[in-house]
């Protein structure tokens, strides 16, 4: 069977299903083909279980701490069993309500294994698709104007340290545990594994996070990193920075056991039931079909032009796949914005330091532009703003007073160039940030605006204000 579209879109995670749609408005005949289940990584394996689990494990934390706000409990306790169930009802109501979007906007949806073909006498242009079914047998070809290829990442492998299942998981695999394990040991200290090392440490397991680095989060500003690692600390996470996991030194019983070699302490070693591998994530090109076309790649990724366009001008490539921000968000505009280029739209190019960072542990850290270490990289005067929480009327009547928000101001241009911060609802309160970086707001202008009291959001106010030095409430 063959079948002609304006656009195919390999891969229906949040990057490939927001492009159809966007291809969808434009009146374009628009087909999505998806090895697994429509929402791909975030919906089914990333963004929407763990951020369900992690609800979960901060109410779990904060019934504990319950008393200090008047309330006289003694009979909760964990059923873990309940997490997962609540988890798999969020992920199936939002995959049943995407599927009947993508219905409702007349997106056709093959299942299978999509494949670019090369040129032949029939297609001068690599770029046909062909779709292997689940028996392996090759049953459709789909003939497009166009092609977008946002098959995403998969977790990256740790040599001599591979996922069985059992006592060494992955974050795929750590999402199917039946029961929470007494210990574990995460390797890398970066976003995934610190969320994954909060989480369980609000479910009562004991937590040992092995970093290379010198500090956890090395691509967060620093003052941010110091202040995450200082309060997961007081939640009883170890932290072994500067510290390498060394794998032919595992020995698995009734746990696991591995040797870690430290800058400052030597070899020792550690032992749990499980380690986790949160070693970064690598595009996922397996049998793709790139050797048809003239697509460049650096490592396991597709490289583009600011358009998200490959070297094949008819073939553009989003998300995960591209090697740049790894968010769900980033996915989700790349796609738009190499639709509306596809069509002829001239979109704004999409600008790497306007994308917000989150981070979902507890306290949550959220993160646009430019860190302090970046400008003053790139030689850049600056004046920076800080705002606490223990200043902050909403965050003392939360209970949750710590962390703060920093804003970094060019000090001769007065632009706008970074906001970290760390704290309460901080993953919602960047947004307001990430409009005012690509509205190109200076700090005095953010000061302008009037924010409620008692808000949380008064802490960016105050921050902006500090920047001069007028701040009110410290």
């Amino acid at each position: 069977m063959s079948k002609s579209y304006d656009l195919v879109v390999l891969g229906g995670g949040i990057g490939g299903y927001s492009a159809a749609v966007r291809a969808s408005s434009f009146g374009m005949k628009v087909a999505i083909v998806e090895e697994k289940k429509l929402g791909g990584t975030c919906l089914h394996e990333g963004c929407i279980p763990t951020k369900s689990y992690i609800e979960s494990a901060n109410l779990y934390r904060n019934m504990k701490d319950i008393s200090s706000f008047g309330i006289d409990t003694k009979n909760y306790e964990l059923n873990f069993s309940k997490v997962n169930k609540r988890a798999n009802s969020v992920v199936s109501t939002l995959h049943q309500g995407l599927n009947e979007l993508i219905k409702q906007k007349n997106i056709d949806m093959y299942y299978g294994k999509g494949t670019i073909l090369g040129a032949s006498i029939f297609s001068p242009l690599p770029g046909n698709i062909s779709i292997e079914d689940g028996n392996g047998k090759d049953n459709t070809i789909l003939t497009p104007k166009y092609v977008l290829i946002a098959t995403g990442s998969k977790p990256s492998v740790f040599p001599g340290l591979e996922p069985d299942g059992q006592f060494i998981v992955d974050s795929n695999q750590a999402l199917q545990m039946n029961e929470l394990p007494k210990s574990i040991i995460i390797i890398r200290g970066g976003v995934i594994g610190l969320e994954w090392a909060s989480m369980l440490a609000g479910f009562g397991v004991h937590v040992t996070v092995v970093e290379a680095d010198k500090q956890i989060l090395p691509d967060i500003d620093q003052t941010l990193a110091r202040e995450a690692k200082k309060q997961l600390e007081n939640r009883n996470i170890t932290f072994l920075t500067k510290s390498v996991a060394l794998p032919e030194t595992v020995r698995k019983s009734e746990n696991i056991m591995i040797d870690i070699e430290t800058e400052e302490d030597g070899q020792q070693s550690i032992q749990a039931e499980k380690i986790l591998v949160a070693v970064g994530r690598r595009g996922n090109i397996d049998s793709l079909g790139l050797e048809n076309t003239n697509i460049s790649m650096k490592d396991t990724f597709i490289l583009t032009n600011e358009f998200y366009q490959t070297k094949e001008e008819h073939i553009y490539a989003i998300g995960d796949v591209i090697g740049k921000k790894q968010l769900a968000h980033a996915a989700s505009h790349e796609g738009i914005k190499a639709v509306e280029h596809m069509v002829g739209e001239r979109p704004f190019p999409l600008q790497d330091e306007n994308i917000p960072i989150c981070i979902y542990t507890h306290p949550e850290i959220a993160s646009v532009g430019l860190t302090e270490q970046e400008a003053e990289a790139q030689n850049i005067t600056i004046k920076v703003g800080k705002f606490p929480f223990t200043a902050n009327g909403r965050a003392l009547i939360k209970n949750e007073a710590g962390g703060f928000v920093k804003i970094i101001e060019n000090e001769k241009t007065n632009d706008l160039l970074g906001v970290h911060m760390i704290g309460p609802g901080v993953t919602d309160l960047i947004a307001e940030a990430s409009l005012a970086k690509t509205m190109d707001a200076t700090p005095w202008e953010w000061t302008q605006a009037v924010h409620p009291h008692p808000s949380l959001s008064e802490t960016i106010w105050e921050a902006a204000l500090a920047v001069n030095k007028q701040q009110i409430h410290i």
